[in-house]
Order: structure tokens, then C-alpha cells, then sequence
């Protein structure tokens, strides 16, 4: 899976990160340390933990990665699970969550592919 492919995987915008960065080898190494990044397992365990406050960082966290690197998909659900945690706890937030959740799963999942390709 080369770059391109991987962001029509995930659902991304390859053509607005690469206007962006202007370089495939500079998305391709911001975009495999996403793999690296431990915002996720923090939203997770702060929405078990019932911690509403350091779930929305969490979210809001990896709301901001997406939109740098053009993760359109899981920047939309985490965009939307951000804002319903901004003021704490709604019922919408547990609504969200799987969404982000099957959303983040797909991103990680083509980027380990693409890692895999690259020999990363």
C-alpha cells in the first residue's frame, strides 16, 4: 500500500495534507507516528474513569493531529466527540464513542499496513 492508497483507506485527504506538507516522505513520517501517539488510549481510559474533563483533551488532542494530517474521517468523529465532552459528560459523548472508536481502528489499521510496506 503506498501513501496514497493508505489515505483513501483511512479515509483521509491526501491531496489537502500534501499541499500542505509538500512532501510525501514528510506526511508519511508524520502520519506513521500517529501509530505512536497515546491519545486514544487516554480518551479511552478517561471515559471509563468517568474523567469527562481529560477525555475532552484526549479528543480534542486527536481532533488536531487529524486535521493536520488529513485524517478527515476520524477528525469528523473526534471533532463531534470533542465538542459534546467540552462541557463535560452528555449523553451524546457515549453516543460518539463507538464512532470514534471504529474510525480510529481504521486509521491505525491502514497505517500499520502502509508501516508494514515501507519497512518502518
Amino acid at each position: 500500500m503506498n501513501l496514497k492508497e493508505c489515505y483513501a483507506a483511512l479515509g483521509g485527504d491526501y491531496d489537502g495534507v500534501i499541499s500542505r506538507l509538500r512532501s510525501e516522505r514528510m506526511v508519511q513520517k508524520f502520519a506513521l507516528k500517529f501509530l505512536a501517539d497515546g491519545s486514544y488510549d487516554l480518551l479511552r481510559q478517561s471515559m471509563d474513569q468517568k474523567n469527562y474533563e481529560e477525555a475532552f483533551r484526549a479528543a480534542h488532542t486527536i481532533k488536531g493531529v487529524c486535521q493536520n494530517l488529513s485524517f478527515s474521517r476520524l477528525y469528523e468523529s473526534s471533532s463531534q466527540l470533542s465538542e459534546a465532552l467540552r462541557s463535560g459528560w452528555t449523553p451524546e459523548a457515549d453516543v460518539l464513542l463507538p464512532q470514534v472508536e471504529q474510525d480510529y481502528l481504521l486509521t491505525t489499521d491502514a497505517l500499520k499496513e502502509l508501516s508494514k510496506e515501507a519497512g518502518a
